[in-house]
């Protein structure tokens, strides 16, 4: 058995998983593919290439569909790795980092389609309320450069450095398979998808483990391929919705409603300026779910069956 696994979580990713495909297949020997319900070519892609497949009958969302990979395979590291990411080099460097004091893992260095490192994503530090204030109210747009967002997106790192970090990317992270059973894997609540990777960096990290980057290891990354193929409404709820739950788990309860409040504000004013410049009132239906949502959390706190 090879010591280096590789998971791929796919959902209509036809157009991405073959040239990733072919780079995990060439670096590792166990990679298994699974698919959360595509209807597109993907399926069709991975049996070419005679990968491994799970393929769900329904959307069961990322953190179900590591769990899923993380189940059959037996290797001491696996690699999570999207499926717009095209390896360019070994893992060597993730399993080396992976092996220092305290490690539970290591994420790998992604570039963009001219080879630039993509700062501010693949590593970040745990989000802080004024962090996700500042995201929802879209301050960290208007002022991008603010000392908030910078120390949130890591902007002050060496991103040629091996460093211990809080948050590599879910999209190339190598996990030793002990710690991962330790902590009981992804949550599966953070549905379908965000903040399922922070929230396992955040729990490795209050047992006392450390994550690294390793730029040695790197990886192409088109980046958000999926995110398309959901509708902007729900698009807008899932984020919210897992960004709501994770401020519910992590922060005070003032604090959380503080970033109830800062998205229902940063709400309201996106649908005023999208009514406004698409001169229709479809954007204040599909802003008011994230409002009513937030509006709940303000009230009465985090309450899943209310979500």
């Amino acid at each position: 058995m090879a010591d280096i696994g590789i998971i791929i979580v796919t959902y209509n990713s036809g157009d991405e998983i073959g040239p990733c495909l072919d780079a995990a297949m060439s670096r590792a020997t166990d990679v298994v593919v699974v698919d959360n319900n595509s209807n597109d070519s993907t399926i069709a892609e991975v049996a070419r290439r005679g990968a491994r497949l799970i393929a769900n009958s329904t959307n069961r969302g990322f953190a179900a569909a590591v769990n899923q990979g993380f189940a059959v395979l037996k290797n001491p590291y696996i690699v999570l790795l999207n499926p717009d990411a095209v390896l360019l080099t070994g893992l060597e460097p993730l399993s080396e980092a992976s092996d220092l004091p305290r490690a539970a893992g290591a994420g790998g260095q992604l570039v963009d389609s001219q080879g630039l490192p993509q700062l501010g994503f693949m590593i970040r530090r745990f989000p802080s309320p004024a962090a996700l204030v500042l995201e929802s109210l879209l301050l960290n747009r208007i002022w991008p450069n603010n000392p908030v967002n910078r120390r949130y997106r890591a902007l002050d790192l060496d991103p040629g450095k091996l460093s211990a970090v809080e948050q590599p990317a879910g999209a190339f992270l190598m996990i030793r398979r002990e710690v991962w059973e330790k902590l009981g894997g992804f949550d599966e609540r953070y549905y379908p998808l965000w903040f399922e990777d922070v929230d396992f960096c955040r729990r490795a990290a209050d047992v006392g483990y450390l994550l690294y980057y390793a730029p040695a290891a790197v990886a192409k990354h088109t980046g958000g391929h999926s995110i398309p193929q959901i509708s902007v409404e729900l698009r807008r709820i899932y984020w919210y919705r897992s960004l709501l739950r994770y401020a519910a788990r992590r922060f005070r309860p003032i604090s959380f409603r503080t970033v109830s409040l800062a998205v229902i504000a940063g709400s309201a004013l996106r649908a005023i300026l999208e009514s406004a410049g698409q001169r229709s009132l479809k954007p204040l239906a599909a802003w008011g779910r994230v409002v009513r949502l937030a509006g709940r959390c303000l009230l009465f706190g985090w309450r899943d069956e209310a979500v």
